[in-house]
């Protein structure tokens, strides 16, 4: 993938290395574990791979899908004269012992509802709000 490299899991694929983060999660015991430096592209990264997690859950449970575990990989580029963003993509591996079709399916799904990807493809004004 490109710079700006983010990655978050939960379940079976959270990670193991010392320097990730764990927080809270509401769809696993456990948590979520995020490898992420702490900059506006990788926050970006950070907040559609987040939601592809999420929603790998949320719809797992709405198909009756079990998910022992979900690893999610986001990067783009920037131009760093402009910081203007060449795009982010993102990888999943999903560990569940559900049919490969199945498994195919709900990604297709998530990439689909997922909310921050889809508003981040969609464009959203940004501005700051006077105190």
């Amino acid at each position: 993938m490109d710079e700006f490299e983010v990655v978050v899991a939960a379940g079976s694929l959270r990670s193991a290395r010392g320097q990730a983060v764990r927080f809270p999660h509401r769809w696993t015991p456990d948590g979520v574990t995020v490898e992420a430096d702490f900059t506006g592209a990788h926050l970006l990264h950070l907040a559609a791979a987040g939601c592809v997690l999420n929603d790998v859950y949320r719809e797992a449970a709405a198909l009756n899908i079990p998910v022992d575990g979900v690893r999610v990989v986001a990067a783009g580029g920037f131009d760093t004269a402009t910081w203007t963003s060449s795009g982010i993509g993102y990888r999943v591996e999903l560990a569940s012992p559900a049919s490969a079709a199945d498994r195919t399916a709900l990604l297709a799904r998530v990439d689909e509802v997922a909310e921050i990807p889809k508003a981040i493809r969609a464009g959203a004004p940004v501005r700051r709000v006077a105190e």
